[in-house]
């Protein structure tokens, strides 16, 4: 089975060729850091400019690295949901257009179900687990499991104010750091002390806060350059980075203990931090009530960032959840900009 899959939730335009739900044909992606980084953050309007004049050569390409024919290709699949309403509407148009001219069932992803399923490409993935989704507009928990041949996804906890990515951006920018802020903050903590030692938000059960944070360091950065004192923003970086990491570890640990868990996922552009990747490596010194130990899984460095390929590893579970695609009532599917 041939999926070739549309993402462009944000600023990546990507298309992909995805064989049996594991096998990435091809992954094309198109970014548009560059082009944002002088706003500090993503423009929606410049981004569905740079979809639309990007989408047709992405495509392109992503056919010919695949060495495939659209009549070599079962389903097109695209996300639908979450992200920038404009963004998302480029890539569904153009996948609807493409599946109604050649007659090929159209499949709407939800982009975070694509960065759940991100981790199963490569890993060999036991259930039931836990899913940590963390990226710039989101940070989600799920416990994932089967039940009747079907997975079942069910959200456990989400924050209630700034994703964790959203969060690392905003305190980039009171640095002076170039967007996006994650791995500028993470490149710079290496060298930095915790010391502010920010005390973990109180969010109960698995919803997470990080506005809280967010305030305590802008107070901090504003207090220190009003006293005329230097700041090292190396040693914010780390403190940044050891209070977030800190409470997604907690909350997942909480979640272990709570639930019969094999696995643990992350994914998500924040799942590309090492001191966050260091910290979950501890979680395989957890046994199980079986006395088995737990399994932590990353995607590949290409798949935690916005991409097509995921989009299209999810299309293919979602076909294995309901193998009923009708033509024709699938056109009613809608660009919706939140989950």
């Amino acid at each position: 089975m041939k999926i070739l899959a549309f993402e462009t939730s944000c600023d990546e335009t990507s298309v992909a060729v995805v064989e049996d739900g594991k096998k990435i044909l091809s992954n094309i992606i198109s970014t548009q850091i560059d082009i944002h980084k002088e706003f500090g953050g993503v423009v929606p309007e410049i981004a569905s400019r740079h979809h639309i004049e990007n989408i047709l050569p992405v495509f392109t390409e992503a056919l010919e690295k695949a060495n495939c024919e659209l009549s070599d290709i079962d389903y097109i699949a695209v996300t639908n949901t979450p992200g920038l309403i404009g963004s998302l509407l480029v890539g569904l148009m153009f996948a609807k257009s493409l599946s109604y001219a050649n007659n090929i069932p159209l499949l709407p992803v939800n982009h975070i179900n694509g960065h759940i399923f991100s981790s199963f490409i490569d890993n060999d993935v036991k259930l039931p687990a836990i899913s940590l989704v963390v990226s710039g507009g989101h940070t989600n928990l799920y416990y994932i499991y089967e039940e009747n041949g079907k997975i079942i996804t069910d959200l456990l906890g989400e924050t209630l104010d700034d994703a964790v990515g959203e969060t690392y951006d905003k305190i980039a920018r009171i640095l002076g750091l170039d967007y996006p802020g994650g791995p500028h903050i993470d490149k710079l903590s290496i060298n930095g002390e915790d010391i502010l030692k920010i005390k973990k938000p109180k969010v109960d059960g698995y919803n997470f806060s990080f506005s809280g944070i967010k305030t305590f360091i802008t107070n901090y950065v504003n207090n220190q350059k009003m006293k005329g004192n230097a700041i090292s923003k190396e040693d914010i970086a780390k403190s940044l980075q050891e209070i977030i990491v800190n409470v997604l570890y907690d909350k997942i640990l909480m979640a272990v203990k709570e639930k019969d868990v094999k696995t643990i996922l992350v994914a998500g552009g924040v799942s590309a931090n090492k001191r966050l990747r260091e910290k979950f490596s501890e979680f395989t010194n957890i046994k199980t009530d079986k006395n088995e130990q737990i399994a932590v899984h990353f995607p590949k460095m290409e798949y935690c960032t916005d991409n097509a390929a995921m989009i299209g590893v999810a299309a293919y579970y979602d076909l294995k959840n309901n193998s009923q695609v009708e033509l024709g009532k699938q056109y009613d599917v809608d660009a919706i900009s939140t989950k």
